[in-house]
């Protein structure tokens, strides 16, 4: 029997297919559903006991998988697993790390220390770190938090002639520098330009050098989309073509994807970290490598 079994939550059985093979894991089987109350029920179907289990659940809207996420860990380790830990390709709370206001909870600090509390270690792909170096400094497991931007850049120079990367705002720039490195590419980031309380303009430097590039925006979430569709409208202005527009992860809230496809978008592309139809770009091997990784670390008890 191997010693590794992935269990994928329900709707995450594709990423457990593809890590199968590549970590040389067996795949579990669990149930999970709902009481007629709504609490939540789970079974863990494969034996646990002794081996090494590893949940598999991307954290996209993240408040109706945590309950079930929590109860099979505990599960897991109930039933004599020797290591709990997590794949989550995206890794919800990080964006609220700091009290901008009076009253408001930390909840990137309070959601660490509710999974550091249950399982042993935790893989993830481009954490939305801000006002962070790294997850350690909130998550109390080892955590290996994999780049997307190999596959980014490669999957740019299969596909795209001559781009130029362009981040939307400063934010994006970790992300758009190391893409362009890889890829081969120039990169430059869009500059607002604050023109009253409400009125803010994206300025493009230098945009008739570029006029013979294919442009290609790039950020890691793309969630409401307004960002990035009020960079394609600005590209689009100064006579660039229809940029291709590349996310690592499509949380793609309400209609954001149609609304961002109808602002002038020559095509959106995505890393498969969140099942989605824009999912172009596969980081199952970069995520392999980081649960290999992870799996080298003896076994520890969570705080």
């Amino acid at each position: 029997m191997n010693n590794t079994l992935l269990l994928p939550l329900p709707g995450n059985d594709s990423l457990a297919d593809a890590l199968a093979t590549r970590i040389d894991a067996e795949i579990g089987k669990v149930t999970v559903r709902r009481f007629p109350d709504r609490e939540s029920y789970v079974r863990i179907e494969s034996p646990v006991e002794g081996r090494t289990v590893l949940l598999c659940c991307t954290l996209d809207r993240p408040d109706d998988k945590i309950m079930p996420l929590l109860f099979l860990a505990e599960a897991a380790r109930d039933l004599g697993a020797e290591k709990v830990g997590l794949v989550a390709p995206y890794l919800a709370y990080m964006r609220q790390d700091h009290r901008f206001q009076p009253g408001e909870g930390i909840t990137s600090f309070y959601f660490a220390q509710l999974l550091s509390s249950v399982v042993d270690g935790l893989v993830t792909v481009d954490p939305h770190l801000h006002r962070h170096r790294s997850l350690e400094e909130i998550y109390s497991i080892p955590c290996r938090a994999v780049r997307a931007a190999p596959a980014i850049s490669n999957w740019i120079r299969t596909h795209l002639p001559r781009p130029l990367l362009i981040g939307p705002d400063r934010e994006s720039e970790q992300w758009a520098a190391a893409v362009a490195a890889g890829a081969g590419a120039p990169y430059l980031i869009l500059e607002k330009i604050r023109r009253g309380d409400r009125e803010v303009e994206i300025s493009l430097p230098m945009a008739d050098r570029w006029r013979d590039r294919t442009p290609v925006l790039i950020d890691d979430i793309i969630s409401s989309g307004g960002t990035m569709i009020e960079a394609v409208g600005q590209l689009r202005r100064v006579g660039l073509p229809p940029p291709v527009c590349i996310g690592v992860h499509a949380v793609f809230a309400d209609q954001a994807h149609a609304d961002l496809l109808a602002s002038g978008a020559g095509q959106v592309a995505t890393c498969n970290t969140i099942p989605h139809p824009s999912n172009r770009i596969d980081i199952g091997d970069l995520l392999a490598e980081g649960i290999r990784s992870l799996l080298t670390l003896p076994p520890s008890s969570p705080e």
